[in-house]
């Protein structure tokens, strides 16, 4: 699988993050702005260093 992750400046002025797999679907997001671009980018840091082998949880 190969993904980027796009950082950006919302309408808002807010920063928020996607991680868009090759094929243009939203993968993942913020969910939320920042008002720090720094703080943006420790988001993606933290999914990158925490999620690598995160368990799968199914919900009924």
């Amino acid at each position: 699988m190969t993904a980027t992750f796009e950082l950006f400046e919302d309408n808002a002025g807010e920063w928020r993050w996607r991680l868009r797999h090759s094929n243009g679907n939203i993968i993942a997001d913020s969910g939320e702005g920042y008002t720090e671009k720094a703080n943006a980018k420790k988001g993606i840091r933290s999914v990158k260093t925490n999620a690598p082998d995160a368990a799968i949880e199914e919900l009924d």
